[in-house]
């Protein structure tokens, strides 16, 4: 199971280059303000520049060139946790933070990894163990967010994660949402670790209250998560590549389909189990074929996931047991 970088991305994207160039001098004229005036003024500076900073546009979203943006996003992600240590309750920053990390994890250091295992085990191996660090950092922030907004929440979802859940409400679910990715993530470089498993529970119940309370969320975000998440689900009823495929044809109508990451994910998470090889090619072309450009906002994501199914076509051969041509008598 994978946490996509977002089948529809970004739902609160860290500031990008040209906005940091606007920002900059407006945030060292406040910390200087501050350094004269006093703490309140201090708060008030971190607290705009944090506001700033969370609903940042769609700079990086819609970036042509995701190299650029594998380098420009630590400082970004840094910058957020620097405010949030004078800030740290500050529920703009603290989503942003969540949401941010949990991208990058999945689109520069997962996917890196599953490129290099063939070459190097075990920089493949140390490169997930990165990843799922980060996946925690993530979760850890969108636990803070929601603990801002509901004093408790966290010992609650220890205790009984279904019944903590029940206090969050629509307002919460972008929040809701890349929390429970990122520790979904983060449990499945963890398949080791038994106390990591046992979490599962936990994950599956902020998703599950963000899916009914606004399924439909961003473009179907959700609904794309859970093409994958159904596959591992234990414990439900029906047929789990059945509630796939109705997650996956709702998230291809909601983003029109113009998403790559729902057909990469049908394909990756159904079509191998499967073994349904006429499927996956089809879909995998479809991702492909889409043109990144039709929707700015959404280029970089689909850049992302185009990429991964060419890493996918490229393991054709080994994800699929392919009969040998039968030689003409």
């Amino acid at each position: 199971m994978k946490a996509t970088l977002k089948n529809g991305a970004a739902a609160a994207e860290a500031v990008g280059p040209s906005q940091t160039r606007k920002i900059l001098p407006g945030l060292l004229w406040l910390l200087l303000m501050a350094g004269l005036t006093g703490c309140s003024i201090k708060q008030f500076a971190v607290n705009k520049v944090g506001d700033a900073l969370a609903s940042g546009g769609t700079t990086f979203a819609s970036d042509e060139d995701p190299e650029l943006i594998r380098q420009a996003v630590p400082f970004s992600l840094k910058l957020m946790e620097s405010l949030l240590a004078e800030s740290p309750r500050h529920k703009g920053l603290l989503f942003a933070t969540a949401s941010g990390f949990t991208q990058y994890a999945y689109a520069f250091v997962q996917q890196d990894a599953d490129e290099l295992e063939d070459q190097d085990f075990a920089a493949a191996e140390a490169m997930r163990a990165r990843a799922r660090r980060l996946y925690l950092r993530a979760r850890d922030y969108g636990l803070r967010g929601l603990e801002a907004r509901h004093p408790g929440i966290g010992s609650a979802l220890r205790a009984n994660p279904t019944n903590a859940v029940r206090v969050v409400a629509k307002r919460d679910v972008p929040l809701l949402y890349w929390t429970a990715v990122s520790w979904a993530a983060a449990i499945s470089l963890s398949k080791d670790d038994p106390q990591r498993i046992a979490e599962v529970p936990q994950a599956e119940a902020l998703i599950d209250r963000a899916a009914a309370l606004d399924p439909d969320w961003d473009r179907g975000s959700i609904h794309s998560f859970l093409i994958t998440y159904e596959m591992v689900r234990q414990g439900a009823a029906g047929d789990a590549a059945q509630r796939s495929r109705r997650h996956f044809e709702r998230a291809v109508e909601l983003s029109g389909g113009k998403l790559a990451g729902p057909y990469v994910s049908f394909a990756e998470a159904v079509s191998v189990q499967k073994q349904d090889l006429a499927e996956f090619d089809a879909l995998l072309a479809r991702a492909q074929a889409i043109n990144p450009d039709d929707q700015p906002e959404t280029r970089l994501v689909n850049l992302v996931m185009q990429r991964r199914a060419r890493w996918l076509l490229s393991k054709r051969d080994e994800l699929f047991l392919i009969p040998e041509s039968t030689p003409s008598q």
